[in-house]
């Protein structure tokens, strides 16, 4: 582990922090990347205090180019975990919300997420072995979702390609991991981003880390933290969809506290 550095990106806050201090704590040298410079030099200089080597990047990973950027400044070093974390979330009337904030946000989750992807994994290939966590979120194991129909479909789309990518690299017999992070309710300022108010309660980025890098290390392709969250995505499995649809649309608009008079 000495040898090789942890990639967090979109760690300046939230999970991507949480990774950070925990990838950290297993002896991992870090690499850290988000668009505001303050918070990740604030993590870094607490990180290093404790003795951790730690880089920072500043990159908006909304920007094609930066992403290729980004992945260029790792090229001279051996990845031995990388978070795909950098994502943020949206709540609303289809017909009302931001479309510039929703053309970002499919930059953000699933075009950055899916170019980092290829790249790092390519790299890892080339190393012969390492981890790549996506981080999705239990949206993405439902098939729509309604007043967050943008953030679900982006979610979708990591859980799936995850999923597609995992068995290739299974039946090539790859010593490359790669995974999908499919949490329900985090207490973090996604929440304040999304403006969305969650319905039920949330765990706490710790619990979610733990039980993440846990499920990483045993290889699982699908991590779907606390026994609440599994149960529901595995009931979907056997409603019809329409009406799983409607059910997900039934709990959002319930969860629209923060948001413009949803009716």
């Amino acid at each position: 582990m000495k040898n090789s550095y942890a990639v967090v990106t979109g760690a300046s806050s939230g999970i991507g922090e949480v990774f950070a201090k925990r990838l950290a704590g297993e002896g991992y040298s870090l690499i850290l990347t988000a668009r505001r410079k303050d918070r990740l030099k604030q993590l870094a200089d607490e990180l290093e205090e404790n003795g951790t080597k730690c880089e920072i990047i500043t990159a908006d990973l909304s920007v094609t180019e930066e992403c290729y950027r980004f992945a260029e400044e790792l090229s001279d070093k051996t990845i031995g975990v990388f978070i795909n974390n950098a994502g943020f979330g949206d709540c609303g009337k289809f017909l009302e919300t931001d479309v510039d904030k929703e053309l970002k946000m499919i930059d953000v989750n699933i075009r950055a997420v899916h170019l980092l992807m290829k790249l790092i994994l390519r790299k890892m290939e080339q190393q012969n072995g390492g981890y790549l966590l996506n981080v999705a979120s239990s949206a993405g194991l439902i098939p729509a979702g309604p007043y967050m129909a943008t953030y679900y479909a982006t979610k979708n789309y990591v859980a799936s390609l995850t999923r597609a990518v995992a068995q290739e690299l299974k039946e090539s017999g790859s010593s490359v991991y790669v995974g999908a992070l499919c949490p329900g309710p985090v207490d973090t300022e996604f929440n304040d981003v999304a403006n969305v108010k969650f319905r039920l309660d949330g765990i706490t980025p710790e619990q979610c880390v733990e039980y993440a890098l846990k499920q990483m290390k045993h290889k699982k392709t699908l991590i779907i933290p606390t026994f609440t969250i599994q149960a529901a995505t595995t009931m979907g499995r056997f409603i019809p969809q329409s009406l799983y649809i409607r059910f997900a649309g039934k709990q959002q608009k319930r969860k629209l506290g923060s948001c413009a008079d949803i009716k």
